[in-house]
């Protein structure tokens, strides 16, 4: 996709960037959150929660970032597993040039991802608004 490495360099600023969004569209957005262990022990934190403030109906965002081939996307199936431990509904917004083909059609066969540049309407899309 062209122009897709334009708005965010970072998983931070793509965590910083989902964040922003989510608070354009009058949601509360959290960042870093935790919620429980991980099955070995460690914490485990949600990069991004999203609340809606009448209804609560709440989003946790993970957030996935590559610029270029690399390790981010070996831990994409693991991270889609911890997601259905969570106590909310998640998923994985994820942006960058280095996710092969192969992972891209494996995220969004998951029904639990979506590219940066089509985050909005589906947060629109869930939130109903």
């Amino acid at each position: 996709m062209p122009g897709r490495d334009t708005a965010v360099a970072s998983g931070k600023e793509l965590q910083d960037e989902v964040a922003a969004l989510g608070r354009a569209l009058g949601l509360s957005a959290d960042i870093e959150v935790e919620v429980g262990r991980r099955i070995w022990g460690a914490r485990r934190r949600i990069d991004v929660v999203l609340k809606h403030p009448e209804t609560r109906v709440s989003l946790g965002v993970e957030c996935k970032y590559q610029s270029g081939p690399g390790s981010a996307e070996e831990k994409i199936p693991a991270t889609i597993e911890d997601i259905r431990a969570w106590p909310i509904r998640g998923i994985v917004v994820y942006h960058g040039a280095g996710f092969s083909t192969n992972m891209e059609s494996y995220l969004l066969s998951t029904g639990m991802a979506v590219e940066l540049s089509d985050l909005k309407p589906w947060l629109e899309l869930y939130f109903g608004l």
